[in-house]
């Protein structure tokens, strides 16, 4: 059950023109950024040759690419996530749904996977761009396999939030609106560690955006990707727990 509602959602999401719209603008502002940082590569190149350990390609146009990645799915997920169940509640469809045969962990799961799917289809398109670079030149692969890894547990957490909140929120505006807040404040936790004497270590801890650079920078390390997990999860059981509440309510 939770394989046929995912494929349902993620065949929904394809009906509409937003799917492709968005993998349309992503795509073509990712491939402009793209070829711009090959172009600072090639300008740069021979000041590099006379360096020793001098950044090559990976880090000089694969890191910044799934960095501005990051930053621009951070803007597109809770477009994506703000209809998985507000919409239906606002249909008044979400009683049909809860009354069905299917558990809540059920429904939350085949939503999570659905939209899941859709992430991952953007980030599967995101790596061939680096990968045509093997054409003519030489990639760090284990660092390129981490930078997938990383926007790949980063887009699991931006999903689990973005449902949690379209199963709080009364209106799919309101479900986005107050994904991508909380998002962002989780993005700038760690922004104070550079001042002096202002450094936190539970905001160090939190904030999303330390960890994912911890991953993209090739260094792997089990809290981070337990980071990763752990968030994930409880916002996914907190999905269950209010879905759960709505149900005991009808």
């Amino acid at each position: 059950m939770i394989f046929a509602i995912a494929s349902r959602e993620l065949k929904t999401l394809f009906i509409s023109p937003l799917a492709w719209s968005i993998l349309a603008v992503l795509q073509l502002i990712l491939a402009y950024l793209f070829l711009t940082q090959i172009e600072t590569f090639t300008s740069i190149q021979a000041q590099l040759a006379n360096i020793d350990n001098a950044p090559g390609l990976t880090d000089i146009i694969v890191l910044p690419l799934f960095g501005n990645a990051s930053i621009m799915l951070l803007l597109i997920t809770p477009i994506l996530t703000m209809r998985l169940v507000s919409e239906e509640r606002r249909n008044k469809t979400l009683s049909l749904l809860l009354s069905a045969p299917l558990s809540s962990t059920e429904i939350i799961m085949g939503k999570f996977f659905g939209i899941l799917g859709m992430l991952t289809i953007i980030v599967l398109l995101i790596s061939l761009m680096p990968l045509s670079l093997l054409i003519g030149g030489e990639l760090d692969l284990g660092k390129f396999a981490c930078n997938i890894l990383a926007l790949s547990l980063l887009v699991s957490a931006f999903a689990s939030i973005g449902l949690y909140m379209s199963c709080i929120a009364s209106h799919p505006t309101i479900a986005a609106i107050s994904s991508f807040g909380l998002l962002l404040l989780l993005w700038v936790l760690d922004w104070t560690a550079g001042l002096e004497n202002q450094q936190d270590s539970l905001f160090n801890y939190l904030s999303i955006l330390k960890h994912f650079q911890n991953i993209q920078s090739g260094l792997l390390n089990s809290v981070d990707i337990s980071y990763f997990l752990l968030f994930t999860a409880t916002f996914l059981i907190l999905s269950i727990r209010r879905l759960d509440n709505d149900r005991l309510q009808k």
